[in-house]
């Protein structure tokens, strides 16, 4: 199993809406990494789910529940969107701010790799953000 974070504006797709809806797909993404990284997704993986720009916190969990296939907004074969569905939201949403002084976290993307939108997680990184987050799974 692999752990991920994807980003979203929340003025666009935010974590409350993403409980509503229960599941959803996870598109949009026109980065070549960032597609790479959701063609990895294996179906049960975990995925944190980050509100970028408004707020910078880290809000939830959601788990793979589709592998990748052809992004259906778009007519370009190059881009896939993958299934998620919402397991838990964090207890503490982990600002930006907590996680660049977390001495465990000092090697993240979310960091290192600040535009990119789908990133791996390592367990350790998943792990200290679950604890952060003061929940368990």
């Amino acid at each position: 199993m692999r752990h991920w974070l994807v980003k979203q504006e929340p003025s666009k797709y935010s974590w409350e809406q993403f409980v509503k809806d229960k599941s959803t797909l996870w598109d949009g993404v026109r980065n070549y990494q960032a597609r790479n990284n959701l063609k990895e997704m294996k179906k049960g993986d975990y995925v944190l789910f980050y509100h970028s720009v408004v707020g910078k916190e880290i809000k939830g969990v959601a788990r793979v529940i589709r592998e990748f296939y052809p992004d259906p907004t778009i007519d370009d074969d190059r881009w896939v969107v993958v299934d998620i569905e919402a397991v838990r939201a964090f207890d503490h949403p982990v600002t930006l701010e907590e996680v660049k002084i977390a001495p465990k976290l000092q090697s993240i993307a979310l960091i290192k790799q600040a535009r990119l939108s789908v990133m791996p997680l390592t367990a350790d990184e998943f792990k200290t953000l679950l604890k952060m987050g003061k929940i368990k799974l």
